[in-house]
């Protein structure tokens, strides 16, 4: 059962920060709120909230501070204040940044005092405060394990390592995986379209399609993680063979085929390094090497 009698405070009150806000408030919390444009918390004041009148009052207001900011930069320009005092204080910051940034953040909080938990938000604020919502954290393990409590009423709060880096670099690979995703349907919509069928029609069967992909990712993942690519189901140069099938088609249909000529065309580096008769996760080779302009 969380305790509902800690103090939080919330600094930024954008729409994803007055979602958090109000998931502590429902949830019992005591909970302070700051923001550059003070009427952004007039709806939670009239709900209970306190506003804080400084950034530095904020911050005494309790042991937990979440930061939900436009950036790095502005966390760095708000906490930096020389009137502004960190130490002691918890700070959870779910300002979306890369994993440098969160790095950085944490040895820039500790030489302060701070204790400084990196997180991210994978979730839309209307779903904060229900199970739909998941939090990601990253930092030392003792500092999330002594607020665990507290943040559970922000949804399903997952704790990732030490690395105050994980919880970034967790939200960008979140977002290759929608990205692509959304991408892959769009191309076979725009395909299917090309013979009239619509978009409500094809998604139900590109829905299963994904989730049967979905499963494959544990077996593909102990390859990875081995190093070793037996072709099992199909080998890549069979895969290359369906990718050029797929370029043809939607170059002869009028679709665009750039999506599709990545995929060919960085299978076909891993071909001709030798890899043909491996397993499709041998791309990650080509996944982990930069790109060359």
């Amino acid at each position: 059962m969380n305790k509902t009698d800690t103090p939080v405070t919330i600094i930024g009150l954008g729409l994803m920060g007055q979602a958090l806000a109000d998931a502590f408030l429902k949830a019992g919390h005591p909970t302070t709120v700051w923001n550059r444009t003070a009427s952004k918390a007039d709806q939670l004041v009239s709900e209970g909230a306190q506003l804080a009148p400084t950034v530095g009052a904020a911050l005494k207001a309790g042991p937990l501070t979440i930061i939900c900011l436009t950036d790095y930069q502005a966390m760095h320009e708000l906490l930096g204040a020389s009137d502004v005092e960190l130490h002691g204080t918890t700070l959870i910051n779910l300002t979306s940044g890369d994993s440098t940034q969160a790095r950085e953040a944490a040895r820039w909080a500790e030489q302060r005092g701070a204790r400084y938990l990196d997180g991210a938000i994978m979730a839309i604020p209307p779903t904060i405060g229900t199970a739909e919502a998941v939090i990601l954290h990253s930092g030392p393990q003792a500092d999330f394990d002594a607020h665990r409590s507290t943040l559970d009423a922000l949804g399903t709060v997952t704790y990732l390592g030490a690395d105050h880096g994980l919880a970034a670099l967790y939200d960008v690979a979140g977002l290759a995986m929608m990205w692509s995703v959304l991408n892959a349907w769009l191309q076979g919509t725009a395909l299917l379209r090309t013979a009239g069928v619509d978009a409500t029609t094809y998604a139900p069967f590109a829905r299963q399609i994904a989730a049967g992909v979905a499963e494959w990712l544990p077996g593909y993942a102990e390859q990875i993680d081995n190093g070793s690519y037996p072709a099992e189901v199909s080998a890549l140069e069979t895969d290359a063979r369906a990718m050029a099938h797929l370029i043809e088609e939607s170059e002869a249909v009028g679709v665009n085929a750039e999506l599709p000529k990545l995929f060919k065309a960085m299978a076909d580096r891993s071909i001709a390094a030798g890899h043909g008769g491996e397993q499709y996760p041998v791309l990650i080779e080509e996944f982990a090497k930069p790109h060359d302009d």
